[in-house]
């Protein structure tokens, strides 16, 4: 079932986008259900996310990745690998270096890596977006992101106008254009996506934490990719929207808990069985 985010900000925050004209970093408050909701600057409208969970992306979508081959977005959903969406521009005056500095941080402190254990899409927002300044765009954090594998992991494409929007409205990310300033507004917020193109997740803010991002990737990935420790985890953790961050489930902790106690208790019976059973050879051997 669909949750609808509205992206609302303080009035010192909105005196700043009204006066400046910047880009959205992040949601200062995420509001559900409420019955009553302070109106939006007009520059911020239709800049929101509804959350798609479990929508199917439309894979059919044509692009052109760096190196100005057409591509279609399937072809990074191989049924094995998750995969991070994210949405930004080149020129994008602020945010989109804030935002992807931020998750190269954030990616840095995992020990996967892009290209082995998850996939990256970065579609440019801008409909005059070039190979040629997207591939620039990926050198440029592949830099900083400094793993090799990363080069065939993380994709930056671009397309037309009808692709781009089709591709963000099928997230639920909705953005707008700022003709006065020339720059798109957007949320900062990463999705997370199965390995056969399916919502699993969202992310929001700069920066996000390792385990956080771990656990987001082993729910995405369906149990695809993570150790048996990271399924348990999961298992025991859960998502908790209004704090970003996966909380720990009594409940579950409990079941975990009891089922390796009974596990140990069969481990340790069964070595006992053993020993007993080489000692009894051992005699009956001695004895003839």
């Amino acid at each position: 079932m669909s949750a609808k985010f509205h992206w609302l900000t303080t009035l010192a925050a909105a005196a700043f986008v009204a006066a400046t004209g910047a880009a959205v970093a992040a949601p200062v408050a995420r509001e559900q259900k409420l019955d009553r909701m302070e109106a939006l600057p007009r520059r911020l409208e239709g800049v929101d996310v509804e959350e798609k969970l479990g929508d199917t992306w439309p894979l059919h979508l044509k692009f052109k990745d760096e190196r100005g081959q057409p591509v279609e977005l399937r072809q990074y959903f191989d049924d094995k690998l998750p995969v991070i969406v994210t949405f930004n521009y080149s020129n994008c005056p602020m945010l989109c270096s804030l935002q992807l500095n931020g998750f190269v941080k954030s990616l840095k402190q995992l020990e996967w890596t892009a290209g082995e254990r998850f996939r990256i899409v970065t579609i440019s927002l801008d409909p005059a977006e070039t190979p040629e300044s997207a591939e620039r765009f990926k050198q440029r954090y592949l830099k900083d992101y400094a793993r090799p594998a990363a080069v065939e992991g993380w994709h930056f494409l671009s397309g037309d106008e009808a692709s781009i929007r089709a591709a963000a409205s099928a997230l639920g990310f909705g953005y707008a254009y700022n003709e006065v300033r020339k720059e798109y507004l957007h949320a900062s917020v990463i999705m997370l996506l199965s390995p056969d193109g399916r919502v699993m997740r969202y992310l929001y803010g700069l920066e996000h934490p390792p385990r956080t991002l771990r656990l987001s990737l082993v729910e995405a990935s369906q149990g695809k990719v993570g150790s048996s420790m990271d399924r348990l985890l999961l298992y025991c953790f859960h998502y908790d929207e209004t704090e970003g961050r996966y909380a720990p489930v009594a409940r579950n902790i409990m079941r975990a808990g009891g089922g390796l106690t009974v596990l140990l208790l069969g481990t340790a019976l069964g070595a006992l069985w053993r020993s007993e059973k080489r000692k009894k050879r051992l005699l009956e051997s001695t004895s003839s």
